[in-house]
């Protein structure tokens, strides 16, 4: 035979007879591998370890603000963004003045917010 007969075949080697048989795998931990029985339990504790580390720990609880306060929020924001738009019209060179930009800055300054301020919304649930 040419070497090239054997250029797809893997060289196998039966163990002898009464040697020991290696097996795929991680070697077990004690003595002989777990049953299956006795792996499902040991996950099962391992579960109930963690299910307990974290029913330790208390839940931090959601605060949301209620309409009404976001409502006071957003039309703070909104004033504030109105007096910083126009401190930026009030940088502006007087030859930009007239471009988009200026125009744009303008449009922002001259809006009406004091009205949006002056709104209380409802409370609701018949708390008016």
């Amino acid at each position: 035979m040419s070497p090239l007969d054997y250029r797809h075949v893997t060289e196998h080697n039966p163990p002898s007879i009464g040697a020991e048989v290696r097996r795929r795998g991680r070697k077990p931990q004690g003595e002989r591998a777990l049953t299956g029985v006795e792996r499902q339990a040991r996950y099962r504790q391992r579960l109930a370890d963690n299910r307990t580390a974290l029913a330790r720990r208390p839940p931090r609880p959601i605060r949301r603000a209620s309409r009404p306060q976001q409502w006071h929020a957003a039309v703070a924001t909104l004033l504030g963004l109105q007096a910083e738009y126009a401190a930026w019209l009030d940088a502006l060179p007087e030859a930009l003045r007239d471009s988009a930009t200026g125009e744009a800055l303008q449009a922002i300054v001259d809006l009406d917010l004091d009205e949006l301020a002056s709104v209380e919304p409802p409370r609701g649930f018949g708390r008016d």
